[in-house]
């Protein structure tokens, strides 16, 4: 499992990486530029995607209760102390956007698509960071 997660965490940094270059990007261009804004809504949901499979794969490992929604993922792993309270309270709500990115492509506000680029992709370093050191102190139990 650790090899799993590690290499989903090294994708995620990849895509994360990928994002933020897209910051430069105003809210005007992203709206303009179908292109430009089909990459940052792709990148976004690879990255959110990313994050609830290593999710569902600790939750597994760990023999925790299963989640129903995607979101639960995120409040599942606060439970165990694998994330703080302060950032799973913050961030779990972030996982919905990938079904909107998923089922409701029309539906995408670039608004919030341009908000979330700028304000909370840091989020998934954050993630990165708080699940690289649940795996290193599961390595030294």
């Amino acid at each position: 499992m650790k090899a799993e997660i590690a290499n989903k965490l090294a994708d995620l940094k990849k895509y994360y990486d990928i994002l933020s270059e897209y910051r430069k990007y105003s809210l005007i261009e992203i709206e303009k530029d179908f292109m430009l804004r089909g990459a940052i809504e792709r990148y976004m949901q690879l990255c959110l995607e990313i994050i609830i499979e290593i999710g569902e794969m600790i939750i597994a490992n760990e023999c925790f209760e299963k989640p129903k929604k995607h979101r639960e993922v995120i409040e599942i792993l606060c439970r165990h102390n694998i994330l703080p309270q302060t950032f799973a309270n913050r961030f779990a709500p972030a996982v919905g956007l990938r079904n909107i990115l998923v089922h409701k492509y029309g539906d995408v506000d670039i608004r919030k698509l341009h908000k979330n680029l700028h304000a909370d992709i840091d989020d998934f370093d954050t993630f990165t960071k708080h699940v690289s050191k649940y795996l290193k102190n599961k390595s030294q139990r």
